[in-house]
């Protein structure tokens, strides 16, 4: 079977607090987007299962690989035989388009078709968050608000049907690790949900941001002439997600890119 396993945008994404465990609380609206991996899944003879992968080279070893990780974790709740996988990687890695978050949650749901295992959403939905906060996201896959670590969900639609993206990923590494100290947690007046309802798109500039922005610009200020670039091609809205290197920008009409955007990785599509 083959699987397409597609990335996501953050719309907005507000630091709120300092967790006690170490992590942070967040707000942000995440939305799918086309871009996809190719992901095969097929039972096997042997013993174990076999993993490989082509596309963008990956550094992990294959039992590092979050779709190596959601096998084991389903095997422990049903008897399932070894399987082969074959993972073409599109999405680029540490982007903040959540590309392994996604291979895993669709080899959840792809190992739950394959062998009928009747596996319910909330039970999907707690294997998911077990390999990674942003994983629970891809198992419904459609808009959501989340909060917390990112890990607290709820179908939310901004209303982006018909709208056009473009995604620019330049060749740089962004350390989330090292993002986090340049933020200083704050709350907000509203919520992010309520104030994108509130927001017309025409404003969205002004008052939806991404915590991650300032010091990912001051460390890379690549990645804001890239964001500039996009309102110059017509962007009504342009954004970093999450903490990775990716830029998008959204437009009401095919953005037709001219920009010379060097050895970046490009794609553009429809939401």
């Amino acid at each position: 079977m083959i699987f397409f396993p597609n990335a996501k945008i953050n719309i907005g994404l507000f630091i709120t607090s300092r967790r006690g465990d170490g992590y942070h609380n967040l707000e942000s609206v995440f939305h799918p987007i086309g871009l996809s991996d190719i992901l095969e899944i097929k039972e096997r003879t042997h013993r174990e299962p076999f993993f490989a992968t082509t596309g963008i080279p990956l550094d992990a070893e294959c039992k590092e690989n979050l779709c190596y990780k959601a096998y084991k974790l389903i095997s422990k709740h049903y008897n399932i035989p070894p399987v082969s996988f074959h993972l073409h990687k599109i999405i680029p890695p540490g982007s903040g388009l959540g590309g392994g978050s996604s291979d895993a949650a669709f080899t959840l749901k792809a190992l739950n078709s394959l062998f009928k295992l009747e596996g319910d959403r909330d039970e999907l939905m707690e294997m998911a968050m077990q390999l990674g906060s942003d994983c629970p996201f891809f198992i419904e896959n459609s808009p959501a608000y989340v909060w917390e670590k990112g890990n607290q969900m709820e179908n939310f639609d901004p209303q982006l049907k018909g709208q056009y993206i473009a995604v620019v990923v330049p060749q740089v590494h962004i350390s989330t690790s090292h993002a986090y100290q340049g933020i200083t947690p704050r709350q907000r007046p509203l919520p992010l949900k309520e104030l994108m309802q509130q927001t017309p798109f025409d404003q969205w500039a002004e008052y939806i941001t991404n915590d991650f922005e300032a010091p990912a610009f001051k460390e890379k200020p690549q990645l804001e002439e890239i964001k500039h670039s996009l309102y110059q091609e017509g962007a009504w809205f342009a954004s970093l997600s999450g903490s990775g290197s990716a830029v998008y920008g959204l437009f009401s009409r095919p953005s037709n890119l001219t920009d010379d955007f060097g050895h970046s990785f490009v794609w553009e599509g429809k939401l």
